[in-house]
């Protein structure tokens, strides 16, 4: 896909989320002087939340497009390397409401394992709290998390017991630096408010426990990573919007990785980025994740967890953890 496409892409992402990003990101796809700056970068350096990231992150605008391209433009040295510098690195633990579910069929406790985990704040299932639709709300933890939900999805009765947890990424964040904590704050997508908060809660729940957060290719440390959980524990590999920034082959190494290694695999990510046999056609006119258990699809989900609609025909089972 050419930067222009991503970038339309992105736009019919945030419908409905953030008008500024959608307007943003439309008139960016047609404006081939912004284009052109954008692709003097690295390909993997070309990505929308990339670019408005860096320009928040600096203080520039982003209600009007006119003002928004001026400053961008103007300021472009100090936003280009700011984008070589930094990763898209979206650290939404809202996903956790839509990994629950899975997470909870699986023998207990877990030993997780998160790749591309950023500065692991999805690596605390069971410390935050859960509302599914208009139920009662599931736990006690300051970070309530919302999902609406959608056919016969299984919603868990309990959080899920977690025993040890761990996280991969090439460039992993830590929740104690406030440079690291300010660039987090700046993908949040501007009129999402509540995400906001969220995220400052789910820093704080994470600052007073930090994860072991590993530096490392996914290709080639996770199997030595998931080899020092401990004994007793059903392992649990997950990621959530990671194998898209990856070229094809890597993807395809990382498939065949995962499932030769012992425990379970669940996969978050948009359709198309893992040939997953099964998957229905995706919804259109909205941006969704096809959620995975060990290569079976079962859902589609919001890409910041804020929905879950369930298509597999049976539950998650509840298998142990050297099943695949």
């Amino acid at each position: 896909m050419d930067t222009a496409g991503r970038y339309r892409g992105f736009a019919l992402e945030a419908r409905g989320h953030s008008p500024a990003y959608e307007l943003l990101a439309s008139r960016i796809a047609d404006d081939d002087g912004l284009l052109a700056l954008i692709d003097r970068l690295p390909e993997a350096k070309r990505q929308p939340n990339l670019l408005l990231g860096a320009v928040r992150h600096h203080g520039g605008p982003h209600d009007d497009y006119a003002t928004f391209r001026a400053w961008t433009t103007a300021h472009w040295d100090l936003v280009s390397a700011t984008m070589r510098a930094r990763s898209t690195q979206t650290n939404e633990p809202g996903r956790c409401a839509t990994l629950l579910p899975v997470l909870a069929a699986l023998p207990q406790p877990l030993a997780l394992i998160e790749v591309g985990a950023s500065a692991g704040l999805c690596l605390y299932p069971d410390r935050y709290a859960y509302r599914y639709d208009d139920r009662p709300v599931l736990g006690s933890a300051e970070v309530v998390l919302d999902c609406r939900t959608g056919g016969r999805a299984p919603l868990p009765r309990e959080v899920p017991a977690v025993a040890w947890r761990a996280g991969l990424d090439l460039n992993p964040l830590d929740v104690r630096d406030p440079g690291d904590v300010r660039w987090l704050e700046s993908l949040i997508w501007p009129e999402r408010h509540e995400r906001l908060r969220r995220l400052r809660a789910a820093v704080r729940v994470a600052g007073a426990d930090p994860p072991r957060l590993v530096r490392g290719d996914l290709n080639e440390a996770l199997a030595g990573l998931i080899a020092q959980a401990p004994a007793g524990a059903t392992p649990v590999v997950f990621h959530s919007a990671v194998l898209a920034y990856l070229p094809p082959e890597a993807r395809a190494a990382f498939a065949g990785t995962v499932r030769a290694l012992p425990g379970h695999w669940i996969s978050n990510e948009a359709p198309g980025v893992l040939p997953l046999p099964g998957t229905p056609e995706p919804p259109a006119g909205r941006a969704v994740f096809v959620l995975a258990l060990d290569g079976r699809p079962l859902a589609f989900a919001g890409p910041h967890g804020q929905s879950l609609d369930w298509f597999a025909s049976e539950p998650p089972p509840a298998t142990g953890p050297a099943a695949r």
